[in-house]
């Protein structure tokens, strides 16, 4: 008689802090590496990006919203998961579970807490695949900042045995994880990267984001700006850290800007960028080393001007796709969260504590399993 192996095909769902929409993977974890066999991408629409911003700032009747917005997203994200499902060409029997990250509306670890919304326990009843969630929160129960999680599974598929790589993950917010041979995985938020470029653009141009940075390269970088958001103390402060559009937001831009209207649209645009750049520049600088691959995934990728000014600024750094290594940009994130959730269903740990500032290692995420197949 023949023994099977058990499935190894996850789905992962990833919406961040673009509010772009809902990037969805189904990966087969059986061999060395993650083999992705089918994604989906599911936009927001603008009332639901609107409701979403408007949450991620203290307001009225948040209860209520919260929880109304939950549902909504638990219907986008079993729709994105059925969609790669169905572009992988497998059934919802063949995956084992579904790793759904959530979407964060406020990250205040220095307080204790994270809220991500969508309703895992509706997820898994729409699916009939079990959800693993909430995954956050018992790195924060353990003293962490309950992210970056991602660096948990670059460490896994991403290191190279004589390279130094930092992997950089460009999304609203910029993170990198330094995988070095024979040294503790290292791993932070940054700063800030679409979220702002993103902002901006939405604010002045009507467009959901600058594509290939074309309108940040019409303007030109204003020093005096780009030394204003540069003395944000969050730059100096020293990992383990993490940050959100708590902090970097138009609002903590516009109070930068000596006057509105001083300086050209393009101009800010183009120093927002130059910040991002630098700011993974100085980040790399003072906790890594001299040299090696700065391998870039994210939204951010796609950047052609940012993607430049990256090279420019890492000097002695190679700067280079995700894709280069078979893993598309955009599946990292939706990726490590369906290795997260193979990772709880096995019992191990996914956090790594010298990244998160946790007290140790802790088994990540909330199970939620689907209803009974009926007899």
């Amino acid at each position: 008689m023949s023994v099977h192996s058990p499935p190894e095909i996850y789905v992962g769902l990833m919406s961040g802090t673009s509010l772009d929409g809902v990037d969805a993977i189904v990966a087969d974890f059986a061999a060395a590496m993650p083999r992705v066999l089918g994604s989906a991408h599911v936009e927001f629409d603008a009332p639901l990006r609107a409701t979403l911003l408007r949450l991620a700032a203290a307001g009225s009747d948040e209860i209520d919203t919260a929880h109304a917005v939950g549902l909504t997203l638990a219907d986008l994200y079993a729709h994105a998961a059925q969609a790669a499902i169905a572009a992988a060409g497998v059934t919802a029997v063949a995956v084992r579970a579904i790793g759904c990250h959530g979407q964060t509306v406020r990250h205040r670890p220095e307080r204790g807490y994270t809220v991500q919304l969508g309703n895992a326990a509706a997820l898994a009843e729409h699916t009939g695949i079990a959800v693993v969630a909430d995954f956050r929160a018992a790195d924060l129960a353990a003293g962490g900042q309950g992210a970056p999680l991602a660096p948990g599974f670059h460490a896994a598929f991403m290191a190279h045995a004589r390279l130094e790589r930092v992997v950089l993950n460009l999304g609203g917010i910029a993170n990198i994880t330094r995988l070095a041979a024979g040294q503790p995985v290292i791993g932070f938020d940054c700063g800030p990267a679409n979220i702002l470029l993103d902002a901006w653009t939405q604010r002045h141009l009507g467009e959901p984001y600058d594509r290939d940075g074309n309108w940040a390269r019409s303007g030109r970088v204003d020093p005096a700006l780009l030394a204003r958001l540069l003395d944000d103390p969050y730059f100096s402060h020293p990992p383990p850290k993490s940050t959100g559009r708590e902090r970097f937001n138009l609002h903590w831009l516009e109070q930068r800007l000596e006057a509105p209207g001083r300086i050209a649209a393009a101009d800010v645009q183009a120093t927002l960028l130059a910040l991002t750049a630098r700011t993974v520049a100085q980040a790399i600088a003072a906790h890594c080393g001299e040299s090696g691959e700065l391998v870039v995934c994210g939204g951010g990728a796609r950047n052609d001007a940012l993607m430049q000014a990256l090279a420019a600024d890492c000097a002695g750094w190679r700067v280079r796709s995700s894709a280069e290594l078979g893993l598309p940009p955009e599946a990292i994130e939706p990726l490590a969260f369906a290795w997260l959730a193979r990772e709880r269903l096995a019992g191990r740990p996914g956090n790594l504590p010298a990244v998160t500032g946790a007290r140790g290692p802790r088994v990540l995420g909330a199970v939620h399993l689907p209803p009974p197949t009926p007899s």
